[in-house]
Parts: structure tokens; sequence; C-alpha cells
């Protein structure tokens, strides 16, 4: 029986992994400068610190290296802020939870002020009890730790909690941690859709395809 929730926030919640691939780029459309079309692919494996270092030399600026990572943060802010949207069904999804008395948490690798800027604008920080960021337990989504931790604020098992995310590793983590795992699709990580239908134990493209499961596995 369903006894709790946790729910990823970016690609899951949030229609928000864009900001991810086209901050570096806001950040240059800003100040004036017209960004190269593949500067996300670019940007990608890099570090903060490489990606201001690239921009800098590539379109040769004349700020310091703070000053461009600031810049590129406050892009990241700004979006949260004031542009990031829900994805489709997730506020009746989530008021269908709160009717059934289901305790609810976040688990997300982003900022907590980012993320309680846009729950409070789309109006769903009221279903949930708290949010957990990996920055504050000390662990990225390839060890369990944030998890447990919010299991624990639940105060159910883990194998009575749903634990929604839209990348694999992630639900491979939970997974093996005892949780029942509910892929969401994003197009960010459609390459892993095959092998996240594989690996959750039930594989959605938006939250409005859990409501059958929802109903079997609830408390009555």
């Amino acid at each position: 029986m369903v006894k709790g929730a946790i729910f990823d926030v970016d690609g899951t919640l949030l229609d928000s992994m864009e900001i991810w691939e086209d901050a570096g780029a806001r950040y240059l459309r800003s100040i004036g400068t017209v960004p190269e079309e593949n500067l996300s692919e670019i940007l990608y494996p890099m570090t903060m610190t490489e990606g201001a270092e690239y921009v800098k030399q590539r379109y040769d600026l004349t700020f310091a290296l703070e000053e461009i990572i600031q810049g590129v943060l406050d892009a990241v802010r700004d979006f949260y802020y004031y542009e990031a949207r829900l994805k489709p069904g997730v506020k009746k999804f989530l008021a269908r939870m709160k009717g059934k008395g289901i305790p609810m948490a976040a688990a997300t690798a982003s900022r907590r002020e980012h993320i309680e800027a846009a729950f409070d604008r789309l109006g769903i920080s009221g279903y949930f009890g708290r949010i957990f960021t990996c920055e504050e337990v000390g662990a990225g989504k390839n060890n369990p730790l944030i998890y447990k931790q919010a299991a624990g604020y639940l105060g159910a098992e883990p194998g009575e909690i749903l634990v929604f995310e839209d990348v694999l590793y992630a639900v491979l983590t939970a997974k093996k941690s005892g949780f029942c795992t509910v892929g969401v699709y994003d197009k960010f990580s459609a390459k892993d859709t095959e092998e996240m239908k594989r690996q959750a134990d039930v594989y959605v493209r938006d939250l409005t395809e859990v409501y059958g499961f929802l109903e079997m596995h609830t408390v009555k």
C-alpha cells in the first residue's frame, strides 16, 4: 500500500530541464552577444568554471570569471522565479494524492530557493511537507541518502513509498534501495525511455497516467 511519495522536481514536476542546456546562451544574450548554435553541447561536459573560461575566451569577454559565473547563475535563478512551468497533469495529481491523505516530499538537485520560488508561483507549495535538496543532504542521486532521509520524514518504509523520477540513474538508485519507482517521461531524457520502461516499476508519459495505479495501491 502506498503510504508516501517522493517527487523529483526538474523534468518530473517542472518542465525545467531546458534551463540547464540554455543558461549559457541566455547569459550571452543578456549582455548583447549572440551565442553559437551548439553552445549547450560544448558546455555540457564542463564544470561551471570551465564553461566560464570557454565563454570568456570564445566571445572575447572582458568580465572576470566570477562575474560570468554569477551571470549564468542569475539566468538560472530568473528562469525558476519567472518562467518554469508545471508538466501536464501535475497539480491535479498532487491534489488527488493529498485528497487520499498521502504525505509528499520533494527531492531535488536544484537550489532550495529556486524550487521554493517556482512552487510558490505555481501554487503547489502546500502539497509538500518538506523539500529535500542534494546540496543540503550532501549527496547526489547516485546515492540513496536523499530518498532515505525523505522516507524517514514521511514515516514509511521504502516499499510503501512511490519515488517519481525522470532520469534513469535516479530511478535505479531508488529501486536498489527498495522504493517503488515511477519513471516519468521527459524529452531531455528520452534516449533512456526503453530502459526506463524496463527498470521502473511503473512508467508514464505524464502524471495523469498514474491514477489507475494509485487507486489500486492506496490505503483505504
